[in-house]
């Protein structure tokens, strides 16, 4: 429990410092634009209701996948190609921002003084 304490805290003091960077502030809002359009057009092509639409986006653009859902008409399995590619590419961007914030603690936190 402490070990997962540790590294919560690590990773909440990664997205602070993520967050000021204006590369990450990009990415995040591209995120946030590509779950919101993403939802909207399962909602409204797909039939899908909100929380669904919401999810199967989310799990698509981390990559997990989902075996429930497929798209039904051709224009919802071209725009779901589409947004595989571009939010995979997005998200793993945003990750790496995520990633390099934890790795590169400022001088304050390291442990150790040479």
């Amino acid at each position: 429990m402490v070990s997962f304490l540790i590294t919560l805290m690590r990773l909440l003091k990664g997205l602070r410092r993520a967050f000021k960077e204006k590369d990450f502030q990009v990415l995040f809002i591209l995120i946030l634009l590509m779950l919101v359009s993403g939802t909207i057009f399962y909602t409204k092509e797909e039939g899908l209701d909100l929380l669904d639409a919401l999810y199967f986006c989310v799990t698509t653009l981390s990559t997990v996948g989902s075996s429930h859902f497929e798209p039904q008409t051709t224009l919802g399995k071209i725009f779901t190609m589409v947004y595989i590619l571009v939010g995979t590419g997005l998200f793993l961007g945003l990750v790496f921002h995520i990633a390099l914030a934890v790795m590169n603690r400022p001088e304050g936190d390291n442990k150790t003084k040479k």
